[in-house]
């Protein structure tokens, strides 16, 4: 793996990893406001060049607290100094519906998304209480991560979803998205099987016998799933 550090269009120092070689993918990981848990060779997509940019105000990226027009900005900024012209988008947990809001707003650099293990774009009192009501059965996973960056982030997504145009958006989306549930994930899977359903180039897939955090439990399956994802774009 190797590391750089661009700068975001406001000045901010944003840190990048990157390896392999072959197609561009941006990776995303999950929080908000996490580090960049994902950043390693033995987690990487084979065959293909995979990008780690670690959010604005998290870990080794400078900045603070941020709104999703930000974010998205951030990875506008970070595939133009690299040079990437069009890249396949993966995101994990929250990544995953960051994936989807940048695709929204750059269909044109974005080949296809695959996001696994999502949230979706919902706030639903009866998912809500089906998670609350199994977190003590879920692995505890030790991330780093900045509260202020988490609450600016999630304050923001919430405001997105809200907004009267996004599900025809998604509707009218050209963008390939796929999204992976992980079949003993507490998180329950129908929000991704509606928008697999509401995007026209959209797949649904549950993966069996494995947690919300697989890439920590079954590194090797979550290699496997996710190459195997983003080459489907091209079968």
């Amino acid at each position: 793996m190797q590391s750089t550090s661009i700068l975001a269009d406001d000045g901010a120092s944003l840190h990048v990893g990157v390896t392999g070689d072959g197609p561009d993918v941006v990776v995303l990981s999950g929080g908000p406001g996490c580090v960049h848990y994902l950043e390693a060779d033995d987690l990487a997509p084979r065959g293909m060049r995979a990008w780690y940019p670690e959010p604005r105000g998290v870990g080794r990226s400078g900045g603070g607290p941020h709104d999703l027009d930000q974010a998205v900005a951030d990875l506008e900024a970070v595939r133009r100094v690299v040079g990437v012209d069009v890249w396949a988008v993966l995101g994990h947990s929250w990544g995953s519906d960051l994936a989807v809001r940048y695709a929204l707003d750059h269909p044109n650099r974005v080949d296809s998304v695959v996001g696994i293990a999502g949230h979706g774009l919902h706030e639903d009192r009866t998912w809500s209480q089906d998670y609350e009501a199994s977190r003590h059965l879920e692995d505890d996973v030790v991330i780093d991560w900045v509260p202020d960056v988490h609450a600016a982030l999630n304050d923001s997504f919430v405001q997105w979803i809200h907004e009267p145009g996004v599900f025809r958006r998604l509707a009218d989306s050209t963008v390939s998205m796929s999204f992976i549930a992980a079949q003993n994930d507490i998180r329950p899977p129908w929000p991704l099987r509606q928008l697999a359903a509401l995007v026209p180039e959209g797949r649904f897939e549950e993966l069996p016998d494995v947690p919300h955090n697989f890439w920590a439990t079954d590194p090797a399956v979550w290699v496997e799933t996710v190459t195997r994802a983003l080459r489907a774009r091209d079968a």
